[in-house]
């Protein structure tokens, strides 16, 4: 389970100061799928880079499993950063690797063995159906492609997390259902817990059973999916469910 206890993250800009999160609390339980939605620059994604500390937060506390991670350094963030897989919006493979040497990449840095390194991630590249394309670069793959490539390698050091940065947001609509649906199976089937935010709320309808709707750095809503579709209180949750007229 992780906790957020009033997580806060500012940022300091020559003589101002900038806060991206503020006070924030959650909790996400053990096999979630939950979704964080926010309009653009309400601090989402600097939150879900404080959960495995790619950003150190200013104040507040993230629990894991009732242990407090903020202050993890060394061998301790090393084996954090293990356990949470990272999906980002723009792939982020590696051009002049192939896309079996990209899933591989992560457990070479754990200092994987080398066969057991390509086993994996064969076995990996089946699941999210791209064994058949192991010798290719991602300059020959669609976007799509490039997307399930990505989350087999995030998957590589069997993460209890998936931490999903947008990740369909560069992908046309047929490409995205399919990538939901593999991120929904990766979550049911295997148990892990995924935390995907997104500007688009068909993508929380579509695979989340827990939300929280970010604004103005503040979490303003949340709790189980069904609930704050059909009876939102705040209005900018109205807003991103197109209920409201934008120019009232």
């Amino acid at each position: 389970m992780i906790e957020v206890r009033s997580l806060s993250k500012n940022y300091k800009m020559k003589s101002q100061e900038f806060t991206a999160i503020r006070d924030v609390n959650l909790t996400i339980q053990d096999g979630d799928c939950f979704g964080i939605i926010g309009m653009s620059g309400a601090g989402k994604s600097t939150l879900v880079r404080c959960l495995n500390l790619l950003e150190k937060p200013s104040s507040g506390s993230i629990l894991i499993d009732g242990k407090d991670i903020t202050h993890y350094q060394g061998k301790e963030l090393l084996a954090l950063r293990r356990s949470m897989g990272m999906i980002f919006q723009k792939f982020n493979l590696l051009m002049q690797r192939t896309i079996l040497e990209n899933v591989m990449l992560p457990m070479e840095i754990c200092g994987v063995k080398k066969e057991t390194r390509r086993k994996r991630a064969a076995e990996l590249l089946d699941l999210v159906g791209l064994g058949d394309q192991a010798d290719k670069y991602p300059v020959q793959l669609s976007g799509g492609q490039q997307q399930r490539v990505s989350i087999a390698r995030a998957l590589a050091n069997d993460p209890r997390v998936l931490l999903c940065d947008e990740p369909t947001s560069a992908l046309d609509s047929l490409t995205t259902n399919t990538i939901l649906k593999l991120l929904r199976d990766i979550n049911r089937k295997m148990g892990v817990t995924v935390v995907i935010i997104t500007h688009e709320i068909s993508v929380v309808e579509k695979i989340c059973n827990r939300m929280a709707v970010i604004d103005g750095s503040v979490i303003v809503e949340q709790g189980d999916v069904n609930d704050i579709i059909n009876a939102p209180t705040q209005e900018i949750t109205k807003k991103l469910l197109g209920r409201v007229n934008w120019d009232a």
